[in-house]
C-alpha cells in the first residue's frame, strides 16, 4: 500500500472517531458534507481522503458507515493488532493506561516500565509493569512496536533511546522534550504545556476582540 501523509491518517483517525458516534446513533449512511461539517472540514477534503480506501459511496445513499469504519480500520491497523509499552507510570502514565484500556481492540498498552521498584510487577489499570531495565527483554518477547514516553523531560531522549534500541518504530512523546530518533522511528510530540499555552493565547485574543 501507498505510504498514506501524517496529516491524512489523522483525519481518517478522526473520521473513525465521528462514524463510531454516528453507528452508535443508530445512522446506517452518511454524505461527505455531514461528515465534513462534523470533522470541520469541506466535502471536497473529506472525498479525497476517502479516496484512499478505494471506491465507496454513491450518489443516492452516501457511504456506508459500517463499510466506511471497516475500510479505515484496514487501512490504519493491523490485521495481528499492535502492542504498546508505556514508560513512566507516574500520574500521567496513570491517566494514560485507564485513557486506552479496551479503546482499540487492536491497539493495546501490553507492558509498562518504570523506575520505581514498588511499581515493578504489579498491575495497574490491566497492565503488568516491569522494571526499565528489563524494557528490551520485554519489548523483544511481546512483539512491541509502540512506545508512549511518560517520564520527565531529562529522562526522555534515554527512554527513546532504549524503546529504538529495542525495536520500536513508533514513539509517543509526552515529555515536554524534542526527541531524537533515526529516520525510521516515527515521533509524534504531546506537548500538552504548549497546547494549553497556545489556547490561552487565543482565548485572551477573543476575550479582547469580543469587548471591542
Amino acid at each position: 500500500m501507498t505510504r498514506i501523509p501524517p496529516k491524512t491518517v489523522g483525519r481518517l483517525s478522526l473520521y473513525r472517531r465521528l462514524l463510531d458516534l454516528m453507528r452508535q446513533d443508530g445512522l446506517r449512511f452518511v454524505y461527505s458534507h455531514q461528515l465534513a461539517h462534523d470533522a470541520a472540514a469541506t466535502p471536497a477534503q473529506v472525498r479525497r481522503d476517502l479516496m484512499v480506501l478505494g471506491p465507496m459511496g454513491t450518489s443516492n445513499k452516501g457511504y456506508d458507515v459500517e463499510e466506511l469504519i471497516a475500510a479505515i480500520d484496514e487501512v490504519l491497523d493491523s490485521p495481528e493488532g499492535q502492542r504498546i509499552a508505556l514508560v513512566g507510570v507516574g500520574n500521567l502514565g496513570r491517566a494514560i493506561l485507564a485513557f486506552f484500556a479496551g479503546r482499540r481492540p487492536r491497539l493495546a498498552i501490553t507492558a509498562g516500565f518504570d523506575n520505581d521498584p514498588t511499581k515493578a510487577a504489579r498491575v495497574i489499570m490491566g497492565c503488568r509493569i516491569h522494571n526499565v531495565a528489563d524494557l528490551a527483554a520485554v519489548i523483544a518477547q511481546e512483539g512491541i512496536t509502540v512506545g508512549i514516553v511518560a517520564v520527565p523531560a531529562a529522562s526522555a531522549q534515554a527512554v527513546a533511546d532504549k524503546l529504538v534500541a529495542a525495536g520500536v518504530r513508533g514513539i509517543m512523546n509526552f515529555a515536554p522534550s524534542p526527541l531524537k530518533v533515526p529516520p525510521t522511528v516515527h515521533v509524534e510530540d504531546m506537548d500538552i504545556t504548549m497546547t494549553l499555552e497556545k489556547v490561552a493565547y487565543y482565548a485572551k485574543h477573543n476575550k479582547e476582540k469580543a469587548v471591542k
